[in-house]
């Protein structure tokens, strides 16, 4: 992108894809201790590997991933380059996660100015209090995976008096630069230094070209590849994870996100966006992947981010990109991106609120790419500001993202065009700090510049908790929005997955997805609940349950399912006689976690077959249905399953 005004759009991407944290300490949500596991808990389930366009577990069974972004907190200086000022700080963010959210995953930011304080010496006392925050999550029930974070490549380009701050290499990276003085010009967002600051340009460019350095020490001047001392720390950093973790621990992370937000600083001659992914970023990731192997890793996929422009929905500012050279994934990568509603970031080109269906086509093309690399995807960065001039779009703009994550249709064409739905795509929103306007940063190191507001990192406010007056993690966003009902677990093949969440925008409930006229049972059943669908078919590989996160308010006694495998209101506890279970129909707690819930779904045993269809309605309970009206929407949504055009296999 050429041109101010190329620039200020194509950083509106940026604007929101970093964020930071520090302070004070958190209580634990609960006290409580969390439920003994079942049987098809444990390791097993933990795990995840890549199979076809699908995440799946140690069971076989296709894998969801849902989360955030703990933290940005790790762009600051104030608990040193950590996401938490202490271990107890990292259990409280844990607990509250799963408790008020339900999710099962956290990409988890890693600094390698920390990691690296020194060329070639690894800080291990770093490394130790990152991997005993990284375990605090693990035992309470997420999945991890770790990214090496970078912004504007370093705050050490940056001066004391600047109104801008980056995070990312070590301090000796950018002295040995030799790095003209940083200057973003006329910029209105901190995203436009990326394309505009000539300084984050070279040093970044150097990074992908493997400039060697000549670095000062106390014992002489050493020659330093900036690229292969990242490659060197990164594996030193997979070891340490590796050795210290134990098996169940080291189960629990699913992969390694090498960097975040790759943008070339400079093309060379001849060179764009498209050449620069196939010559420079991918076999920087091949270079990952070896390290990933020789570190313990060999097992783990490789969450590889395309040209961060690739996917700008702003002509402007888009770039070629998706990897459109880079053959087929397999396995060994996932297919990693972040999406951010520039229009609606900018304030100019997306005037009102977002609207039922609004990031479908985006979203789509996240899935196709995924098809087309025969890989799994997760968008691993999105939401939108909590404060300033936009923030009043923040509940259309996040109910539209998580609409698009659950499906690729719009709410009001589901019913009737279901088969089209697409995947469930895994997803990590940007943040959660529970940390959010009690920072105590001294930005660039200015002690006349302390930050306590928001992020504290570049005038951003996106988490989604905070502690309250008493020191309890509290949602800042709509718990109907934030805790939603979602598939993490499904035996077989999901076909089709929509929830109405009626989150709100102020005292408006936003409701997009409308049970259709043709089904007046089910539309009495759900009322002005909350609802979902599961459609999914059997691939008879496991006897393990499907299961969905049930989100506060789903209670045991007042949630009703609607499904071919029986009917209830206030499913029973989860038992089993061996791996057969009791109930086709039950609950159970969340692994790890404290009072948050599961919905599990189980075929009768020995009566299960490859190719069998099943679906499931979830609803939360607004009325008591009648065992009737129960059985004659049971009727309603088998003839529709049966008349969709699901696939046959």
């Amino acid at each position: 992108m050429a041109g101010r005004r190329g620039t200020l759009l194509g950083a509106a991407l940026v604007l929101l894809s970093t964020v930071a944290f520090g302070g004070p300490s958190a209580q634990a949500a609960t006290t409580s201790s969390a439920a003994a596991p079942l049987w098809f808990d444990g390791a097993a389930a933990a795990e995840v590997s890549v199979n076809g366009t699908r995440f799946t577990d140690g069971y076989g069974r296709e894998v969801v991933l849902r989360g955030f972004n703990v933290s940005g907190e790790t762009k600051l200086e104030e608990n040193g380059g950590l996401p938490f000022a202490s271990v107890a700080d990292a259990r409280a963010s844990a607990t509250a996660l799963r408790s008020l959210t339900g999710g099962n995953a956290v990409r988890f930011l890693l600094s390698w100015a920390h990691a690296e304080p020194e060329p070639g010496k690894v800080d291990t006392a770093y490394l130790n209090a990152a991997t005993e925050q990284m375990k605090a999550f693990l035992d309470a029930g997420l999945r991890v995976f770790p990214d090496f974070h970078q912004d504007l490549f370093s705050r050490h380009l940056f001066h004391k008096d600047s109104w801008y701050t980056g995070d990312g290499a070590p301090r000796w990276a950018v002295q040995a630069g030799g790095y003209p003085v940083e200057s973003c010009g006329i910029c209105f967002l901190w995203g436009q230094n990326i394309t505009q600051n000539q300084a984050v340009k070279s040093a970044t460019r150097d990074f992908w070209h493997n400039r060697v350095l000549n670095v000062g020490t106390p014992t002489g001047t050493v020659s330093v590849p900036v690229q292969d001392a990242f490659l060197d720390t990164a594996q030193k950093t997979m070891t340490h994870l590796a050795r210290s973790l134990t098996a169940e621990q080291f189960a629990g992370v699913v992969g390694f996100n090498p960097y975040n937000e790759p943008f070339a600083g400079e093309y060379t001659q001849g060179q764009n966006s498209r050449t620069w992914e196939r010559d420079l970023l991918w076999p920087f990731y091949e270079k990952f992947r070896a390290r990933m192997d020789a570190a313990g890793w060999r097992d783990k996929p490789l969450y590889a981010e395309p040209n961060m422009f690739w996917n700008a929905n702003l002509d402007l500012a888009k770039q070629p990109g998706g990897f459109l050279d880079a053959g087929t994934f397999g396995p060994r990568y996932v297919f990693n991106t972040h999406f951010y509603d520039q229009k609606a970031i900018s304030n100019i080109f997306m005037w009102g609120k977002a609207a039922d269906g609004q990031y479908a086509t985006d979203f789509g093309t996240v899935r196709d790419r995924s098809s087309a690399l025969s890989t799994a995807a997760i968008v691993s960065e999105f939401g939108h500001p909590m404060n300033g001039l936009t923030a009043d779009k923040a509940p259309t703009v996040v109910k539209a993202m998580y609409q698009a994550l659950d499906s690729r249709l719009p709410g009001a064409s589901w019913w009737t065009s279901a088969a089209r739905s697409g995947p469930v795509l895994s997803s990590t929103q940007w943040q959660w700090d529970i940390y959010s306007g009690r920072h105590r940063e001294a930005m660039n190191g200015n002690p006349d510049k302390m930050l306590t507001e928001g992020d504290a990192w570049n005038d951003e406010d996106l988490s989604a908790v905070a502690l309250d007056a008493s020191g309890k993690a509290v949602l800042r966003q709509d718990a109907r929005l934030i805790d939603r009902l979602y598939p993490g677990a499904v035996a077989g093949r999901t076909l089709a997955f929509g929830y109405e969440d009626r989150s709100r925008d102020g005292s408006s409930v936003l409701s997009w997805n409308r049970i259709p006229g043709s089904m007046p049972n089910t539309a009495r059943l759900v009322g002005s609940g909350r609802y979902g669908v599961l459609v999914w078919r059997s691939e008879g590989a496991t006897a393990a349950p499907t299961q969905l996160h049930l989100p506060n308010g789903f209670t045991a006694s007042s949630t009703t399912v609607v499904s071919d495998l029986g009917t209830v209101t206030g499913p029973p506890e989860y038992t089993a006689q061996g791996r057969t279970a009791d109930h086709p129909i039950a609950s159970a707690a969340e692994p790890g976690a404290t009072d948050a819930r599961r919905l599990l779904l189980s075929a009768p045993a020995g009566a299960e077959s490859a190719g069998t269809l099943h679906y499931a309605l979830v609803a939360d309970g607004t009325a008591a249905p009648t065992a009737e009206l129960r059985a004659a929407a049971q009727r309603e949504l088998a003839a529709w399953a049966a008349g969709a055009g699901f696939p046959v296999s």
